[in-house]
């Protein structure tokens, strides 16, 4: 085993406290946090006085593209992408080549996973029309939980039959996460401005067409299933003020119902469109500013349970198509962290609630094992962060396999010094550690 590492004297950010002390990690555990800690025999002492130590980013909503569209991204590189972000634990969606619509597809992805990923993984079991019995059997000690796309995906994983929908949510005891979005209305929406713009149409389109009616209609639908039966729902990626009357500003544990708010949701606005263009398209819309300020209010009220990102890479060539013919998603999991520190400097959110809302909040909505937390006993999934260093997003800083970044040119205030997987140092000053050690399989407490 490798010898004992101690973190000497990081301030500390972890349940809602700020805090210095020594951390002793030993045997990919944290062995013990407290003041001036020593050991017996040889150890590695990283001085950490001017860091930030947080507990690594829990990510409950990933597309890292494997297996079948490995050309935009595989789980090697996104997962690398992500330990240099901070990010050390992922969910990972269904809907690659084949979709995860059963259990033998969907434990090739934990397989695949075991041999490359940086990062420790699991991933969502997916729903089709046609799948329930599979859907059924995901064990929810090994499998984080069930994806279903009520609107906004292609083929089997678009689930728009409400026969199968209503018996998901009434069968099922496992947590489910939702992509809401009204099929109907957004079709409508873009015959609409196709007959009056022909197929000329324009990126800033993108979230009159993908309405918050659309929005509004699937969410308020999920909420009443998931209310009707008792069911624990999940709604990802909440893009519009509307959307956030259906949900309650009390404690997580009294909760069947949450929801998440994503990076791009809380940075960007639909003026952004003007020069952003699809590389800031993606599904649900970036909406107004009105919008966005509605989320960052509900994300410290408590009303939004997790932050996320919802990475999702393309080609630099699939964006550059036209808006009717590009890709909705991007890639985020890189700066994720250090956009959320850019917002704290600005006084939206406070260090406090980073960490409550993108590792302590997901490990307690999925009972996840021993992780999310800078706890003496649980895995060392940690990230030091220097707060006085900036850190420029250039294409060649980029471990993303599409290359690109809607970040590009921004100056983050902050930089991710080291990230530490169940111990293992695999971030370090600017550079990947291939330790030849992988992440692990997370485990539910369910």
């Amino acid at each position: 085993m490798p010898n004992p590492i101690i973190i000497r004297n990081p301030e500390i950010v972890n349940e809602g406290r700020r805090f210095r002390a020594d951390v002793l990690i030993k045997n990919g555990r944290i062995e013990k946090i407290g003041p001036n800690i020593e050991t017996k025999g040889r150890s590695e002492v990283i001085e950490a006085e001017n860091l930030l130590l947080l507990p690594g980013l829990i990510d409950d909503q990933v597309h890292f593209r494997e297996p079948g569209l490995t050309h935009k991204g595989d789980l090697y590189t996104e997962s690398r992408a992500a330990v240099a972000g901070g990010v050390t634990s992922f969910m990972e969606m269904p809907n690659t080549v084949p979709g995860a619509l059963t259990q033998e597809l969907l434990e090739q992805k934990y397989k695949r996973a075991s041999q490359v990923s940086a990062a420790n993984y699991s991933f969502f079991m997916g729903t089709s029309n046609s799948n329930l019995d599979e859907v059924l059997r995901t064990d929810g000690r090994n499998v984080c939980g069930i994806k279903i796309f009520m609107g906004s995906s292609t083929g089997d994983m678009l689930v728009d039959n409400a026969t199968t929908i209503e018996k998901v949510f009434s069968n099922s005891g496992l947590l489910i996460a939702t992509h809401c979005e009204d099929d109907k209305i957004i079709r409508q929406n873009l015959d609409s401005y196709k007959e009056k713009y022909g197929e000329d149409l324009r990126p800033e389109y993108h979230p009159l067409i993908r309405s918050a009616e659309a929005c509004f209609a699937s969410s308020s639908l999920a909420v009443s299933l998931a209310k009707k039966h008792g069911t624990q729902l999940h709604i990802l990626h909440i893009s519009t003020e509307r959307e956030l009357q259906l949900f309650e500003n009390i404690p997580l544990k009294d909760k069947k119902i949450t929801a998440e708010a994503c990076i791009h949701h809380l940075w960007f606005t639909d003026e952004d469109y003007q020069t952003k263009g699809n590389w800031i398209k993606w599904n649900p819309a970036v909406k107004t500013a009105a919008d966005r300020e509605a989320i960052r209010k509900a994300v410290n009220d408590g009303r939004i349970d997790v932050i996320a990102t919802d990475h999702a890479p393309h080609t630099i060539e699939e964006k550059k198509q036209t808006y009717t013919k590009a890709p909705s998603g991007g890639p985020l999991v890189q700066h994720s962290l250090l956009a959320l520190l850019e917002m704290e400097r600005k006084g939206l959110f406070s260090l406090e609630t980073i960490v409550q809302k993108a590792s302590h909040n997901v490990a307690e909505l999925f009972k996840i094992v021993d992780r999310g937390y800078i706890r003496e006993g649980y895995a060392a999934d940690l990230v030091l962060v220097n707060r006085n260093r900036k850190q420029e997003v250039t294409k060649d800083s980029l471990l993303y396999k599409c290359g690109w970044s809607p970040f590009e040119g921004y100056s983050f205030s902050s930089q991710i010094e080291k990230t530490f997987v169940n111990g293992n140092l695999v971030w370090d000053a600017g550079k990947i550690v291939e330790t030849g050690l992988n992440g692990e399989r997370m485990l539910f407490n369910r």
